[in-house]
Parts: structure tokens; sequence; C-alpha cells
């Protein structure tokens, strides 16, 4: 196997790994809200055919992996009923969160055990190239930078991306009707964002730079 193919590989894997974590997370958090609608779909399971969007999950990821674009992608969303909380509004909030949330700390985890891989690690002279890191350095370093994005990306204020649900939250009722007619055109508002005006690329850059320079300074 080529090392750069071995290197999408990697990243991919990386990127379904955290998709997964990303949307259990919301429905263990709904369940600590006493919402058990995602346990009993099934959904609380690291079993990733239990989540994967054949769209969202593996071809979209799988071509801009390939293309060397920038990665995203989604999972089945996990099924939540807001009317099963003890407090619907103030809790959805944190089942919104809860996804971006685990992105982070799991980026800080991996981002950890990175910096400490690659200080005990011996490279040959010169630049670094990725294919110079040990496989387990490159797992580490892809998932800290995956989670990153996908944390970061979630955030943004577009359906069907939680950072939507928090501001439909945050909204006075009296605008909701214009929100929701905002709503059915998010995806199209998404892909244009993300594909045509390179304005998230430009937000991520210097959070990606910052965390670099703390694994591998």
């Amino acid at each position: 196997m080529s090392s750069d193919l071995e290197q999408k590989l990697v990243l991919f894997g990386c990127l379904i790994v955290a998709i997964i974590l990303h949307e259990i997370s919301h429905g263990i958090v709904a369940l600590w809200f006493g919402d058990d609608t995602a346990k009993r779909a099934g959904r609380l399971t690291l079993n990733p055919l239990s989540h994967i969007d054949p769209f969202g999950s593996i071809i979209l990821p799988a071509m801009l992996v390939l293309s060397g674009l920038s990665v995203f992608g989604w999972a089945k969303p996990v099924p939540v009923n807001p009317s099963k909380l003890r407090k619907p509004r103030e809790q959805m909030v944190l089942v919104g969160l809860a996804g971006p949330g685990a992105n982070y700390a799991l980026m800080l985890l991996s981002a950890l055990g990175a910096r400490f891989a690659f200080r005990h690690s011996s490279f040959p002279p010169g630049p670094l190239y990725l294919s110079d890191f040990s496989l387990p350095l490159q797992i580490l370093l892809d998932f800290a930078f995956v989670n990153l994005l996908l944390g970061t990306f979630n955030l943004l204020p577009i359906p069907p991306l939680d950072g939507s649900s928090l501001i439909e939250r945050a909204l006075p009722r009296r605008w909701l009707p214009g929100w929701y007619r905002y709503r059915q055109y998010g995806m199209l508002v998404l892909l244009l964002l993300v594909f045509g005006t390179n304005l998230f690329g430009r937000v991520l850059r210097p959070l990606e730079e910052a965390l670099s320079r703390f694994i591998l300074q």
C-alpha cells in the first residue's frame, strides 16, 4: 500500500469514528435528562452500521479525502424527543452542545497523546513529513485535527448543524416562523458556504496552526 493511500485511509477512518462518537454523545446527554428515544432506537452503540449515512458518512468524506479538500461529513442524526426532557428548552441546548463538546474533548486527549508521542520519537534530520511519523502518531494527529474540524464545523449556525439548534432555542418565539422558513434551505447554504467561499477554511486555519504548534513544537 502506498504511503499516500495509507494516510488517506487513516484520515477517513478517524473521521468516521469522530462522527459516530459525536452522534452518540447527543443521545447520552438526552438520556441523562430523561429522554430514552435514542437508547430504544439502538443508537447508543459503537456499531457503525447503526449510525452511517451512506452519502454523509461514506461517499462525501471519501471524495473529499481523495481530492485533498477540507474533510467533513455527518452520520444519521440521533433521535431526540424534547418533550421527554425534564426542561426541554434549556436541556436541548446542552444536548446540542454535546456533539461538539465531545469532539473538542477527543481533540484534547488525542493532541496530548500526539504531543507525548512526538516528543519521544526520533526523526531523520531535515524537514518533517507525515510519512516520517509512526502509524500510531499519524492516527493521533489525524484524530486531533478531525475532531477540531468536526466540532468547529458543527457549531456553525446553519441547519442541520448543531449550532443551528442552539440559535433556534435562543430565538424569541415570534421569530421562529421566519427561522423555520430559512431552515429548509440550510443544506444548500451550507454547501455553498463550504465549497463556494472557503470561509470555513479561513476560520479553521488559525485553529489548525495553533493545534499543530501545540503538538509539534
